[in-house]
């Protein structure tokens, strides 16, 4: 299902003039408006007038999740105060939260952007959508709820957490459609098997998963699991929240809402665009966000465009899945690792849990070592130590294979690793102590 055909499958060419025009009007909102761009675009020695194609978007200053601490809490706001009808935030873990300020014109784009998000994932009318992302100040509960209400769906407003009680109104209220962290989506499907619920005998028939890199062996592994089509959403608080890019029922790639996103891929070194097919960051303009519109944002996730015409008929390019953040990236003796390409590794195996975390530390020579934490399923801590000892080997045979790291696996019995009702922890990194 299309959910605006018009916008979504809009001859490219056209799309590109709506963009530079937006473009424009957004630089000059921005010099008059934002004292901290105002700055940024003296600097450069740029104006609105030096934009003559969306080319020349190269001209104009980056900013970085650093700008957005530092301007906390309204420093990047573009409209008078009495306009802002609604706040976000980030957790605010590691610094000061980033701050998303939405006026009623920019609350109305991210119900349209999230409609079509969730219409990309199959849902209709007739859907019942449970929606386990977190609601308050996090984005991924309210912009689900949106989503699903323009399309006219029932929505269960039930936010992340109390998995048994999920499960009860999943069944009671015949929900067809789940919206949550993938990791979460496995982890209540474990918690129904250990309740005797056959998660494929759920109603659940689709799912819009985010807020997290995800592996494509993950998405087959909760596929499985429930009996559902399992969809990836993309979207970050300092744009709008989810519903920047989502997938359709091809499932090859995401499409970008082109129309309100305008999308670049950068050396994550130099800051030099890079052509269609490329690897590397993802950045975003905010082309008709009005509360606190963004210039190039530097979104950190790795990833590559593809401009291929889509069978399923929007003309929107598409970002594939994220490989991960630059800033997750691990480094380990000179290789590069993501901790998604770990895991899309170890759903190959079988035998092993989807749950696993990475220690990192610095050995006594001061070099880097990697415990690689995996969850085996019970019958192998039934059956001989032999069997344990080869899936170890395997384990550790298929990361220098595919890797090209060594590492010390420890196998652990199901439901050791501690799990999280949103986005999951992956990584321990002790060499940052």
């Amino acid at each position: 299902m299309i959910y605006n055909p018009e916008c979504e499958c809009m001859e490219p060419g056209a799309r590109q003039k709506l963009q530079l025009a937006n473009l424009k009007n957004l630089v000059e909102t921005l010099y008059e408006k934002v004292p901290f761009y105002r700055a940024r675009m003296d600097a450069l020695g740029v104006r609105a007038a030096d934009i003559h194609s969306l080319a020349d978007i190269e001209k104009l200053p980056f900013t970085t999740k650093d700008d957005l601490r530092e301007l906390y809490p309204h420093g990047l706001l573009a409209c008078p105060k009495d306009r802002i009808v609604e706040v976000h935030m980030s957790s605010g873990t590691t610094g000061k939260p980033v701050v998303d300020e939405y006026t009623r014109k920019d609350i109305d784009i991210w119900r349209e952007c999230m409609a079509r998000t969730l219409a990309g994932g199959g849902c209709t009318k007739d859907d019942i959508v449970q929606n386990c992302y977190g609601y308050g100040l996090f984005t991924g509960g309210p912009g689900a709820h949106y989503g699903a209400l323009a399309i006219g769906a029932e929505v269960l407003p039930m936010s992340s957490g109390n998995t048994a009680r999920q499960l009860m109104v999943m069944r009671d209220f015949g929900s067809t459609m789940l919206t949550c962290t993938p990791s979460y989506a496995l982890y209540m499907a474990e918690e129904a098997e250990a309740a005797g619920i056959d998660p494929r005998e759920l109603p659940l028939c689709k799912g819009c998963f985010g807020a997290e890199p995800w592996s494509e062996n993950m998405r087959k592994e909760i596929e499985s699991r429930y009996g559902m089509k399992a969809h990836d959403v993309y979207g970050l608080t300092e744009i709008i929240g989810p519903g920047v890019s989502f997938e359709c029922e091809a499932q090859r790639g995401l499409h970008i809402n082109e129309d309100h996103f305008y999308p670049e891929i950068i050396d994550p070194e130099s800051g030099r665009r890079l052509p269609m097919g490329e690897r590397g960051e993802l950045v975003f303009t905010t082309l008709t966000k009005e509360g606190t519109p963004l210039l190039r944002y530097r979104t950190r996730d790795i990833t590559y465009f593809m401009d291929q015409p889509c069978s399923c008929g929007r003309t929107t390019i598409r970002m594939h899945r994220l490989f991960g953040r630059t800033d997750d990236m691990l480094i380990i003796r000179g290789v590069n690792v993501f901790p998604s390409q770990i895991e899309h590794a170890l759903f190959e195996i079988e035998g092993t849990e989807p749950a696993y975390l990475i220690v990192v530390d610095r050995g006594a020579a001061r070099l880097d070592e990697v415990e690689l934490q995996v969850e085996v399923k019970q019958e192998f801590f039934s059956d001989e130590t032999k069997g344990l000892e080869n899936l170890r080997t395997k384990i550790q045979n298929m990361m220098k294979s595919k890797l090209q790291i060594t590492v010390r696996v420890k196998l652990v019995e199901p439901k050791t690793i501690e799990r999280s009702i949103g986005k999951a922890k992956r990584v321990i990194d002790n060499r940052k102590l």
